[in-house]
């Protein structure tokens, strides 16, 4: 049990490290979140309880919308899927990684976010660490900083006065930071111009209320009947 216990310990002060900028993001980003929601009535309960079994930032923007209209579950499913797509391809790269005993790997799976799958995937673990426990760590303060963000942010909203408005802007500048660190980290942005191009055009057809599901679509559909072209180019693997 002892020896259990360190090798616990060892994995932990390992993990924290990594998520450290994580942390700075996330407390920030889950407060804006708080104070968000707050903004439309909803009590810090609201935020801190959709942190803890939604976890999924971009979705919980969202969803503050979808509560705030008519109860359309289809076009909830529908919408959350779309958002979080990207994660299916996550879990697919991450099958032998999450092969851990235990529980720790239903945890793992569910935990899963953007960050938490750039450091699990990229981390160099030492040998004398369990990667298990390691792995299990970084996404358990990941969700833990997530969550106190969002308490944190709905709290300070119900006892500060402010101007929220354009508050809500802060999901699209999450967007655009996210879009462009990965514009600089590739050296051909094709897909990113198809993309953008497709959202545009949905855009104007379809208005801002109803394009991202055509948009979705329409972008799939492009990228596969030019992935030879952009596969020959470098920008598909």
């Amino acid at each position: 049990m002892e020896k259990e216990n360190k090798k616990i310990k060892k994995a932990f002060k390992a993990a924290f490290p990594k998520t450290i900028p994580i942390l700075t993001g996330f407390i920030f980003l889950g407060m804006a979140y708080g104070i968000y929601m707050n903004a439309f009535g909803f009590n810090f309960l609201y935020p801190m309880f959709m942190s803890l079994i939604i976890f999924g930032g971009s979705t919980q923007f969202v969803t503050v919308g979808l509560l705030m209209g008519t109860f359309d579950p289809v076009n909830a499913f529908v919408l959350t899927l779309m958002i979080n797509a990207r994660h299916l391809f996550y879990g697919i790269s991450m099958l032998e990684k999450y092969r851990v005993p235990g529980i720790k790997r239903f945890f793992l799976i569910f935990g899963m976010c953007d960050e938490t799958f750039s450091v699990n995937y990229a981390a160099n673990i030492p040998e004398d660490i369990d990667k298990g426990w390691f792995m299990f760590f970084v996404t358990l303060l990941n969700y833990i900083y997530w969550a106190l963000g969002s308490t944190l942010g709905g709290i300070f909203g119900g006892l500060v006065e402010f101007n929220t408005k354009g508050l809500e802007f802060v999901m699209t500048a999450m967007f655009v930071v996210i879009f462009t660190e990965q514009w600089l980290k590739e050296d051909n942005h094709s897909s990113f111009i198809i993309g953008l191009l497709v959202s545009v055009v949905c855009l104007v057809i379809f208005g801002s209320g109803n394009f991202i599901i055509p948009t979705m679509v329409l972008i799939l559909l492009t990228l596969t009947l030019l992935r030879t072209i952009l596969m020959k180019a470098g920008e598909l693997k």
